[in-house]
């Protein structure tokens, strides 16, 4: 203890938290300039376009998976042993430029909908699109 003056003062021991403060700083700076670079990978990609188009109603096949697994050619039902002779037959009047757009229902399985491509392209389709909704309508 210091005594001055005769009285006696208790001493007082802080950290000086300013050093600290620096060093913390300095750090948020270096991850804020090099996360960017960490964040992308080294390599050279070319992105695949999507783009819509409307073709004339008569080179178009309209194929249909409904939610139950029925199945359909344009307007009208098949059933699933006689699809693959319907759809190529409809094919054949159509030409060889005909566009087969499937439609499948949002909640049928991945799996019908992957053999209905299948039988799709066995029945001799070249030209095949999805259907889909556009975002955000209903």
């Amino acid at each position: 203890m210091i005594q001055r003056f005769g009285t006696q003062m208790p001493l007082v021991a802080r950290i000086n938290v300013t050093p600290i403060i620096d060093v913390a700083l300095v750090l948020v700076i270096i991850l804020l300039i090099t996360a960017p670079m960490l964040a992308v990978t080294d390599k050279s990609l070319q992105l695949p376009t999507a783009s819509t188009q409307r073709g004339a109603e008569g080179d178009r096949v309209l194929v249909t998976l409904g939610r139950s697994g029925d199945l359909g050619i344009d307007d009208t039902t098949v059933a699933a042993p006689r699809f693959v002779d319907e759809l190529r037959r409809r094919l054949e009047s159509h030409g060889d430029g005909a566009l087969v757009v499937v439609r499948a229902d949002a909640t049928a399985h991945h799996a019908a909908v992957r053999a209905l491509l299948e039988s799709v392209r066995e029945a001799g389709a070249r030209r095949l699109a999805v259907a889909t909704r556009p975002e955000g309508s209903r």
